[in-house]
């Protein structure tokens, strides 16, 4: 019976519920990004921690065990500097987090700042060798 007492508590959720879960789970970091910015902007709400959320989705599978493993596979970006290429690296930090010239130019120009915050460590060490690819520094955090 301990094998099916963990099973017993386990909640129904309404098929609209799964959907929009599943939906959420599913986001790339560009669609989670935008989705964070409409919330905010058009509903007034600042989403709580809203990539580590998007992130931690497939990995959240057991209580406190779930937990540790967020702590370990998210990291920041952190641009340290652009170097002699700033207009590239301007280009890079625009694609990379969804922003307009002039708050990518403002992010870029005021380094040390994080660019992208909570993503996997594979995705976040591809974002630092993209800045560094266009001639900046970044470091994972």
């Amino acid at each position: 019976m301990s094998a099916e007492a963990p099973e017993a508590p386990a909640k129904e959720f309404d098929d609209e519920t799964k959907s929009l879960g599943d939906q959420l789970v599913g986001l790339t970091l560009l669609q989670a990004k935008a989705l964070s910015d409409y919330i905010k902007e058009v509903h007034g709400i600042e989403p709580a921690g809203g990539g580590v959320v998007v992130a931690a989705g497939p990995a959240a599978g057991g209580g406190e065990g779930a937990a540790a493993v967020e702590e370990k596979t998210d990291f920041d970006v952190i641009l340290t500097s652009f170097g002699d290429a700033k207009i590239n690296v301007i280009k890079v930090v625009r694609s990379i987090t969804g922003l307009g010239l002039k708050e990518a130019k403002e992010l870029v120009e005021g380094a040390p700042k994080p660019v992208k915050e909570a993503v996997p460590k594979e995705e976040a060490e591809k974002l630092v060798k993209e800045i560094e690819g266009a001639g900046g520094s970044a470091e994972l955090k």
